[in-house]
């Protein structure tokens, strides 16, 4: 079970590699950030894989990469002003 599992979120992409889901990240998304390992979202999911870590805002979607032991990397996307505000507002590492 991943923490990511509590959280209401849609699968964009899955069983892809870590680099594949950057790219589709970065691809998709209006604006990126980039984050290392052990960032936190969402009160306590820490993020894991191949730094840097892409998460993208695209409208009020926050768009972030799961890793699933065993199943490979997933994209997934939420409804989530607050975490994207919070993205915004702490991290330097942006591609527009």
């Amino acid at each position: 079970m991943s923490c990511f599992d509590n959280i209401k979120h849609e699968v964009l992409l899955e069983s892809v590699s870590f680099r594949e889901a950057r790219k589709f990240i970065e691809e998709i998304s209006d604006e990126v950030y980039y984050v290392k390992p052990g960032y936190k979202i969402f009160g306590d999911c820490y993020l894991v894989g191949v730094p840097p870590i892409a998460l993208g805002i695209k409208g009020i979607d926050l768009i972030f990469p799961i890793v699933k032991p065993r199943l490979g990397t997933f994209v997934g996307k939420a409804r989530n002003e607050k975490e994207i505000e919070r993205l915004r507002e702490n991290n330097a590492s942006i591609s527009e």
